[in-house]
């Protein structure tokens, strides 16, 4: 195997990859299936509500809900333009400011706050309004709050949204995409073309060929796993950790890909063989679904230690070493994968001679 041969192969490889149906899929489907699971969600397009204000007399309340973050606030001229704004539903709500509020609220008086919200406000963008003002008013009068709030949460510790547990789904369809039936596609169809049969009369070996595949599938899966996580604000805590664990987890689904291109002798060959192990290799997501089936189950499939240490790293915060024994079972599946490469590698070989 030399490292020249492979980055030829593999350069070829990048090149036209963007142009096979395959690739494109594998680079497609996470996306949609994150666009349809953050507009289901309603968090794809969630932002602070709209505030827009006139202030007659640089008041300290503006500076307050600045400092605050809970609204996206819009200056205007005249109270005129405010309430059209405000009318039309382009805003959530319209505050108007006197001149001489802030002294008026210092003095002890109690000043009419002149509020308006649109009637196509959601309920809970005019209950941040409303809240966001009260206390920015408070604040700017020196008094606390008449009542102390204590948060109480009637859930477990561990009670994580129905949301983040899907995130695990759209994952692990990168996983199996990207770094399992990429390469196992690629692969096949180089059998398929003859190429294959071919290198046995150039100075690249099958080894090389396969060395290629791999990193390619590699390279697919850590980019499009990590967009996915990145989309779906899932990168946890450690992203460092989410990186190291996504970089060795694509070995596995790399060589678990060669060795599917490897033994499907053509392109039905290859379906079929999906097809009848989809189930298998996405059995253990539904266990993040359910979080109240016995997770032991799920721990006899091969694919749960590749996707559990990501899920401990996006929903509980969990570093490296807590993951490390996870990630080891990885690598041990990945050592039996490779000897399979191997083998199977070396019986193509044979059979090309």
């Amino acid at each position: 195997m030399r490292a020249r041969t492979v980055l030829c192969i593999l350069k070829k490889d990048l090149s036209v990859g963007p142009r096979s149906p395959i690739v494109l899929f594998a680079i497609v489907l996470p996306i949609m299936l994150t666009l349809i699971l953050q507009l289901v969600f309603g968090t794809l397009f969630e932002s602070p509500p709209d505030l827009g204000y006139v202030d007659s007399g640089a008041s300290d309340v503006i500076v307050e809900l600045k400092a605050s973050g809970s609204v996206q606030l819009h200056r205007f001229e005249s109270g005129n333009e405010l309430l059209d704004v405000v009318r039309s539903g382009r805003i959530d709500a319209g505050l108007i400011l006197p001149a001489d509020f802030d002294d008026e609220v210092r003095a002890g008086s109690r000043p009419p706050l002149q509020l308006y919200i649109s009637g196509e406000s959601y309920a809970v963008n005019r209950l941040v309004v409303t809240v966001s003002s009260i206390d920015a008013i408070r604040s700017i009068a020196g008094t606390e709050s008449p009542i102390s709030t204590e948060v109480i949460n009637l859930g477990s510790d561990d009670d994580v949204s129905l949301a983040t547990r899907f995130v695990p789904v759209v994952a692990m369809y990168a996983f199996l995409i990207a770094g399992m039936f990429v390469p196992a596609a690629s692969l096949v169809d180089e059998r398929e073309r003859g190429t294959l049969t071919a290198v046995t009369v150039t100075p690249a070996s099958l080894g090389d060929v396969l060395a290629a595949k791999l990193i390619f599938g590699m390279v697919l899966t850590i980019v499009m796993t990590l967009a996915t996580l990145w989309m779906n604000n899932a990168l946890g805590a450690n992203p460092a950790a989410m990186l190291l664990v996504i970089v060795l987890t694509s070995v596995f689904w790399g060589l678990l890909g060669i060795i599917v291109g490897l033994l499907a002798g053509n392109s039905q060959a290859l379906f079929a063989i999906v097809k009848a192990a989809g189930a298998i290799l996405m059995a253990p997501v539904v266990f993040y679904l359910f979080p109240d089936w016995p997770r032991w189950i799920a721990s006899l499939f091969p694919t749960y230690w590749a996707i559990d240490p990501l899920w401990q790293i996006m929903a509980n915060n969990a570093g490296f070493p807590d993951v490390i024994g996870s990630v080891a079972v990885v690598l041990v599946m990945s050592v039996i994968l490779a000897l399979g490469v191997v083998v199977l590698g070396r019986r193509l070989s044979l059979k090309h001679q």
